[in-house]
């Protein structure tokens, strides 16, 4: 982009509205319907068109559009947070944007509303100068990326991902740039027993048994695994919800367990839904009542670290921010699990890029660094510029 020219750009105040705005909105994993109209009006009055795409009487989508014709590159970015928690660990009002020695608090500051919210105003800032003059941006923001994927899901389901040329998910990375991270399972099992009196245990069927026996040996198989990633390292495996019994001297009749599970390419998702099957069936042989849910889904995603869209974001960031961000994989997350199924290729261009730290998500004071987000709108605005104009000359 020239410098020379006299550009429109949004003013500090109006992105700190828009942050606040955001961060106002109690989407805690629901009623992400509220912030899409939002964003949706205010797009509007720059002339940008957006469609919602509702998910639930409560959710909906937003896809965005500026430009024309290919290639088609993929801002992305979740509407939804997580819960503040105990509202007495907080300092501030979680769900009030609030200013302290220049960091920005509330939930959802860091993860992601102003990845979000840096990602709008780059596409106002885009269709006001006019530009791209040859391509498209699209914007999908998404629900429920905290549980269960659904809205991203839905984009893939839908086919809005399939002409997309590169995909820039705008999560907090700190001085990262991440091109790859681990997939997830959230796996629930449920066990069906019989109650009894615990001196006459032959009288019912304890439901806790079997189900301690697939969860026992889950970690043992989970123990022995040697496959590694080079970038992601090993699979993983954590029980982490055990709900059995409501008196210490009665059978329990019902137990249920949720396990999280990451994985890597080397270790797919259909690897470990294929041992809990196994697991699972083996129990039920001996006459338990074992039921497997594998309600959540997403499969690991490796690209290149060097991609063309890495090198861009990498130059543009040393340029703006005058920071040497670098390449790393994350043991998280993300929505490109859905929204780069129709994209497996190990050179297809994406990265998780956007303003704050990581490590700030989920946590109490949660925030980000005020002039870290005024200025990741520019940084979104002149790598989009760059990439369009990179692939238009290929």
């Amino acid at each position: 982009m020239d410098n020379k020219q006299q550009l429109f750009s949004m003013p500090d105040d109006a992105k700190l509205t828009l942050l606040a705005d955001l961060i106002a909105f109690q989407s805690v994993n629901d009623h992400e319907l509220k912030v899409a109209q939002y964003l949706q009006q205010l797009l509007q009055q720059h002339q940008i068109k957006s469609k919602l795409l509702p998910i639930t009487p409560t959710r909906a989508n937003l896809v965005a559009e500026i430009g024309s014709g290919q290639p088609v590159i993929g801002l992305s970015g979740h509407m939804d947070v997580v819960a503040a928690n105990d509202r007495q660990h907080w300092q501030t009002d979680p769900f009030k944007l609030t200013e302290k020695a220049g960091k920005l608090y509330g939930r959802g500051t860091a993860d992601m509303k102003s990845g979000l919210a840096a990602m709008v105003t780059a596409l106002i800032e885009l269709k006001e100068n006019q530009l791209p003059q040859q391509g498209t941006i699209r914007l999908l923001a998404t629900v429920g990326e905290e549980v269960g994927g659904l809205g991203s899901a839905a984009f893939a389901e839908q086919h809005y991902t399939e002409d997309l040329s590169a995909l820039i998910i705008g999560e907090p990375s700190a001085h990262d740039i991440i091109y790859a991270h681990r997939g997830s399972m959230d796996i629930r099992l449920t066990s069906q027993g019989e109650a009894a009196h615990s001196s006459m245990p032959e009288k019912g069927f304890n439901a806790l048994h079997p189900l301690l026996e697939v969860l026992t040996q889950a970690k043992h198989h989970f123990d022995a695994v040697t496959i590694t990633n080079n970038s992601l390292g090993k699979p993983t495996y954590n029980a982490t919800i055990l709900n059995a019994g409501d008196q210490v001297n009665t059978i329990p009749d019902q137990a249920i367990a949720e396990v999280n599970i990451r994985t890597i390419p080397e270790y797919t998702n259909e690897t470990v839904t294929a041992l809990f099957t196994k697991l699972v069936q083996a129990q039920n042989r001996q006459g338990a009542l074992l039921h497997l849910d594998v309600y959540m889904s997403e499969i690991p995603i490796v690209k290149q670290a060097d991609n063309s869209l890495t090198k861009i974001a990498r130059e543009t960031a040393q340029k703006i921010l005058t920071i040497a961000y670098q390449p790393q994989a994350s043991v998280g997350v993300t929505d490109a699990s859905n929204l780069l199924k129709s994209h497996p290729e190990p050179d297809f261009p994406f990265i998780m890029f956007g303003p704050g730290d990581y490590r700030l998500a989920h946590k109490d004071n949660e925030y980000v660094e005020k002039a870290t987000y005024l200025a990741f709108s520019t940084v979104y605005r002149e790598l989009l510029v760059a990439y369009l104009a990179q692939k238009n000359t290929d």
